[in-house]
């Protein structure tokens, strides 16, 4: 059996196809840029370019592949409001069906498939499961659902698709808005929290997201859609505290009106000029939790790192790489 990840120079990808040869496994890598990391040395790399018909088709899917779709345009660099659309439909929608349909013309059935916890919006209840509301705040969110309507579509025509929802990713290689956050550290700057800071604040690991890819295939790929999350997060307030207090820096938490905030960057995002994606602000001080039960139950899949050991993970990393280091991109956070 092959394993063919499409996206896999990116972010899990990195992460998933070293777990899959360590299985024994065959892996092709099909992405549309080739990195020096390590996972390539027992793989094999094939450039594709999602966004086009015929180059996902001479990845050569066969019909007994396992296949994986961890391509996807994410929420940075953060875009426009008149550009949002055209910047993430072609890869995440377009490419998405791509695949799909290069799978369906050899009879390929099992596809593993990233998504975002951003489909549902607003916290309607609380903690969030699989079943909540969907409710996208902005185009990536959108892009997604749409592609969660194209695999239910597809599984009613025999396809096996197991859909993710992770919530923010983080881990080596990817720093993101959070690198705003550890300047301001740096710096020794007020940090505003949007509201009081008392919500909880809930990411996942890449390490994680990268085993639930291959647990759902060890599970013979469920037609189900999973939540990936923490567990136990802690408030906003604790959990930049305690960086603040690792980091050694002088910063103060300062808390604010979130709806005041919230509007002012609405006004900023409405004249073009964003600091921060929508889809990010607008549920920064909700309850916004995701319940990831489902994954134990069903996959036997459980969250092996604490939010905190991740934030403070990044953060060495981020200051590695200003002080002229590198970290290796399987470095494990700090139990």
């Amino acid at each position: 059996m092959r394993h063919i990840i499409f996206g896999g120079d990116g972010f899990v990808g990195r992460h998933l196809a070293p777990k899959l040869i360590a299985d024994g496994e065959e892996v092709v890598v099909a992405d549309i840029v080739k990195s020096d990391l390590t996972h390539y040395r027992k793989g094999t790399f094939v450039e594709c370019d999602v966004t086009d018909p015929a180059s996902v088709a001479k990845v050569g899917i066969r019909a007994d592949d396992m296949v994986y779709n961890l391509s996807a345009k994410m929420l940075s660099p953060i875009q426009v409001r008149a550009k949002r659309h055209d910047f993430f439909w072609p890869v995440n929608v377009h490419g998405t069906e791509n695949i799909i349909k290069a799978m369906d013309r050899v009879d390929a059935p099992r596809l593993v498939h990233f998504t975002t916890d951003m489909i549902y919006g607003h916290t309607v209840t609380y903690p969030m499961t699989e079943e909540h509301p969907v409710a996208p705040l902005g185009e990536y969110g959108w892009s997604k659902l749409k592609t969660e309507e194209l695999a239910a579509e597809w599984r009613k025509r025999g396809m096996n698709i197991s859909l993710f929802r992770p919530r923010l990713i983080i881990g080596p290689g990817r720093l993101g808005i959070l690198e705003k956050l550890f300047k301001l550290i740096d710096m020794n700057l007020p940090v505003p929290m949007i509201g009081s800071g008392r919500n909880p604040y809930q990411f996942i690991s890449v390490f994680d997201c990268a085993e639930a890819a291959r647990l759902a295939w060890k599970a013979g790929v469920p037609n189900e859609a999973y939540n990936l999350g923490s567990l136990n997060p802690p408030p906003v307030r604790k959990l930049l505290g305690d960086l603040i207090r690792h980091a050694g820096s002088k910063s103060l938490l300062i808390p604010t009106p979130g709806w005041a905030v919230k509007r002012t960057l609405d006004l900023l995002d409405l004249i073009n000029m964003p600091i921060m994606d929508p889809e990010q602000y607008l549920i920064a001080d909700e309850e916004c939790v995701l319940d990831v039960s489902k994954g134990e139950r069903q996959l036997g899949w459980v969250p092996q790192y604490r939010d905190e050991d991740m934030l403070i993970a990044a953060y060495k990393e981020y200051r590695a790489k200003k002080d002229g280091h590198t970290v290796a991109a399987n470095h494990v956070p700090a139990e």
